[in-house]
This record gives structure tokens, C-alpha cells and sequence, in this order.
């Protein structure tokens, strides 16, 4: 579907903006890490926030949705361009504004890369902790806009607990200013908590101000081979502080998971066993010594004495952890990849449930984790979108909250789980955060068929199918 040469013609007038309609920049831009295709009528670059400004007016006149995209490392379809839908890519708002030492902070644009961030950072002593597995190429925006985690997160928890504030231009037209430098602020509830997370379905994100976090002066990596039979959630919890000081990353490969790392060129990753991976912060090399000594002992008392190797630099095994996904899409191809979490004390119950489903339904099942918050991805080898893959992710999912657990602990709803949404907020729940799409989004423009269920029995809310009438 194409805009139509009115829309085209004002579209390509306004200050800031450049649209391309190639069939590359359509096809590259219209999609993202996830099965689905896209089918956008255009891609727009923006310079700054008027830009933005004039592009939501000019949306809202044509009854155009608009599509916010970032690094398009989105697992879910979070970026997935609609038909008809115009991408904005904010990779070109790209600016470190800001840095304060004293405020520990950084303004940032959307489109800054994690990990250049924090190449930025270590001049200034500082860092900003969330670091996702595409951290070398998601962006900070799409970070915020899916409350993003990583290995870091066991101690530092998720992008949310990092964002003091931010800029946004909302479906309505209207600029939005939320948060605040100051560390702690209690002026009623929280706007800038419901923009994080919000996959873009309620403003187009044009400037971050982040939280940052005093550099370790040592970062270590370890990776320690697990004996079988070890009860996960045991282990977990005999690294848990106080047992423990300094454990900064709590990750797990299967045995399987490890294997196909392992063949990576580069990794040093041993094959042949599941593989715990940790990361050991510390001021000096004393201290360091110290906190190995102790985490071997706690790591004696959850069952597992084997020696680790050891990575000096953290930041290298964490890139090579990144590569878990690529290295799956190379040994199994197309799957079912899925994300959530259970409280820890459900952690092997949830392990248990994931291979029973796995094997019911005779499907291949391949797993690494944030095992730290009990934050599982398994891999099922089956179609996503089929009959047979949506089945067993329904009984995945469902399995997950009979435990208490979430149906995404950091990828977000985006098109894949929208159902499952309903059921694990409930119909007030729904309601409420469908209130908050009307009165952000009035027309319906921004992502839409995102993050919302579509509205079903006496659950009252906007159309979530995109903006009607389109001119």
C-alpha cells in the first residue's frame, strides 16, 4: 500500500524529515528479529524533536500509523511495520548530549547503542548497567520502550530502574516531559514508569535522561561446568547475598546451548555440560581474590565444585554470551524462542513443566537463562505463528503463570503475546492500561496491533487494529 501523493507531497515538505520509499529501505527497515514480515508503505529519518512534532501532526491529519524503530533487535515484533505504516528510524538520533559525574547521569538521544554508551562512560568512571544480549546493537530507545534487562540485571536490575526521565512526543501531538534528574521524587503516580516499557504505543521516545552506576575498578567473568542432576534454584540460592559479594551476573546454558556456543569461533567456551556464567565485581585485584574465594565456597555448597575459567574482561564473555541467539539460528533454524520468569523458588519446577511440554509434544527443546531472577528462554523447535508452535507456547506460558510467573520477563509483548497479556493483568487491569492508550493515542497511530489485546468480551478499549477511515 502506498501513502498517496497528498500524504507523499506533505509528507517529503516537512522541515527535518526524510522519507525514502525504496524497496531496500522497506524491507530492511519494516522488520525486526522476529518471524513476522513487514509491510510499510515508507521509512522516514527524523533530525530532532520538532521533527518528530511536525511528523505526529502530519500522521494524525492522514490517519497514518507510525512505526518507532531502533537497532530492530525486537524478538517479538515490537518494530514490525503494519501495512500501510510509515517506520521512523530513530538509529539517526544518535547524540550523547550529556554526561554529569556529580548527578551520575547521561541525556541521551534514542538512537545511542548500548555498548558505545558505555565505551562513552568509562572515561567518566561511570556505566550504564542494563546490558541485553544485542547490546552491541540495540539501541537505548528500543531498551526503554521494552524495559530491557541482560546478564547485569541480577544486581542491577532492568532499563526501568535506570530511566530518570524522558522526552516524548504522544499520539495527541503534544510533547511530553517526564521524570526528573533528582534522584527520588514522589509527585503522585508515576508517568514516566508507564512510558517504559510501552513498546512506542504511546509516544515516540526523543531524548532519555539515564541513571549511571560507579565503574567496578575489576570485572570478572567465569564459567563453571555444571555436574548433572543440580538443582537450579538450590544453586541459585546459595549465591545470593550474603553468601555472596561482588556477584554482579547469574547465567545459565543447557548442555545443549553450551555445545552450540562452543562451536562459535572465538568463544572458549568448554563443550559437553551445562554451563554457568558469572561475573565478579571488585575494586582491586585483594579484593577480587577475595570474593572468588568466596563465591567458590557458596558455589561448593549448591553442589557444583568444578574449576572455572576465567575471563578477565567480563565485557567478553558477555559478548560471546550475545551470540546464543545466532548460535541456536545456526544449529536450529527456525523456532519457537520464547521469554518469562517464575519466582526463584518455582525456578526447577518451571525446568521440569518446560521438558515434559517439550517432550508431550515432541518438539526440541533448547534453553539459556538469566538464572539469577529465575528469567528463562527456552527454544522450541517448531514453527512460531503455527498451529502446532502457538499450541505449545500457549501451554508454555500457561504453565509459567499456574506458577506465578510473567509471560515476558524483559522482550516485551510486542505481536506475539498480546493475548497473554489479558490473562495475566485481568480485565480491570486491561482496562486501565487501555485508558492510558486512549488518552495518549487517541487515533490509534502509534504501533498499533502491539502490546493490546484486541478488545473482547465486556473489556472496553480503543481499536488496537490501527487508525480506520485512512484517507
Amino acid at each position: 500500500m502506498s501513502l498517496g501523493s497528498e500524504a507523499r507531497d506533505e509528507l517529503a515538505s516537512l522541515e527535518g524529515i526524510a522519507l525514502s520509499e525504496s524497496p531496500a529501505s522497506l524491507e530492511t527497515l519494516g522488520r525486526d528479529r522476529s518471524h513476522f514480515p513487514g509491510s510499510p508503505a515508507g521509512v522516514v529519518t527524523v533530525t530532532g524533536t520538532s521533527a518528530v512534532l511536525a511528523l505526529v501532526a502530519w500522521a494524525r491529519r492522514h490517519r497514518i500509523p507510525l512505526i518507532p524503530r531502533g537497532g530492530g533487535t525486537s524478538l517479538d515484533g515490537e518494530s514490525v511495520a503494519t501495512e500501510g505504516s510509515v517506520v521512523v528510524d530513530l538509529s539517526g538520533l544518535g547524540q550523547l548530549l550529556e554526561v554529569d559525574p556529580v548527578d551520575r547521569v547521561a541525556r541521551v538521544q534514542p538512537g545511542v547503542v548500548n555498548y558505545e554508551l558505555n565505551v562513552a562512560l568509562a572515561a567518566h568512571g561511570l556505566f550504564f548497567p542494563p546490558n541485553p544480549g544485542s547490546w552491541r546493537s540495540s539501541t537505548i530507545g528500543g531498551n526503554v520502550a521494552t524495559n530491557a534487562s541482560g546478564p547485569r540485571s541480577f544486581a542491577y536490575g532492568p532499563t526501568r530502574r535506570w530511566v530518570r526521565g524522558l522526552e516524548a512526543v504522544l499520539g495527541t501531538g503534544e510533547l511530553l516531559r517526564a521524570g526528573s534528574r533528582a534522584a527520588k521524587r514522589s509527585v503522585g503516580p508515576d508517568l514516566l514508569g508507564l512510558l517504559v516499557g510501552s513498546e512506542g504505543t504511546l509516544g515516540l521516545v526523543t531524548e532519555v535522561t539515564l541513571a549511571l552506576a560507579p565503574r567496578p575498578g575489576r570485572r570478572m567473568g567465569l564459567v563453571v561446568p555444571l555436574p548433572g542432576g543440580v538443582r537450579l534454584g538450590r544453586l541459585v540460592a546459595s549465591l545470593l547475598p550474603p553468601a555472596t559479594a561482588g556477584l554482579s551476573a547469574v547465567e545459565y546454558l543447557d548442555a545443549e546451548c553450551a555445545a552450540a556456543l562452543a562451536r562459535t569461533p572465538g568463544a572458549r567456551l568448554p563443550g559437553g555440560s551445562p554451563l554457568l556464567l558469572l561475573e565478579v565485581e571488585s575494586s582491586d585485584e585483594v579484593e577480587e581474590e577475595a570474593r572468588l574465594a568466596r563465591l567458590v565456597t557458596a558455589l561448593a555448597a549448591g553442589g557444583v565444585t568444578s574449576d572455572p575459567l576465567v575471563f578477565p574482561e567480563a565485557d567478553r564473555l558477555w559478548t560471546v554470551r550475545g551470540e546464543s541467539g545466532v548460535a541456536l539460528d545456526r544449529e536450529l533454524g527456525n523456532r519457537l524462542r520464547e521469554d518469562l520468569a517464575v519466582p526463584l523458588s518455582r525456578l526447577d519446577e518451571m525446568l521440569a513443566r518446560l521438558g515434559a511440554i517439550a517432550a508431550e509434544e515432541g518438539v526440541r527443546s533448547v534453553t539459556f537463562a538469566h538464572l539469577g531472577e529465575a528469567s528463562l528462554h527456552p527454544n522450541l523447535v517448531v514453527a512460531p505463528g503455527s498451529v502446532e508452535g502457538e499450541r505449545v507456547r500457549a501451554r508454555l506460558l500457561h504453565a509459567c503463570l499456574e506458577l506465578g510467573g510473567t509471560v515476558s520477563a524483559e522482550h516485551g509483548i510486542g505481536l506475539v503475546k498480546p493475548r497473554f497479556l489479558r490473562e495475566e493483568l485481568g480485565a480491570t487491569g486491561l482496562r486501565l492500561l487501555r485508558e492510558v492508550k486512549r488518552a495518549c493515542d487517541p487515533d490509534g497511530i502509534l504501533n498499533p496491533g502491539k502490546l493490546y489485546p484486541p478488545p473482547a468480551g465486556d473489556l472496553d478499549g480503543v481499536a488496537d487494529a490501527g487508525p480506520q477511515g485512512r484517507k
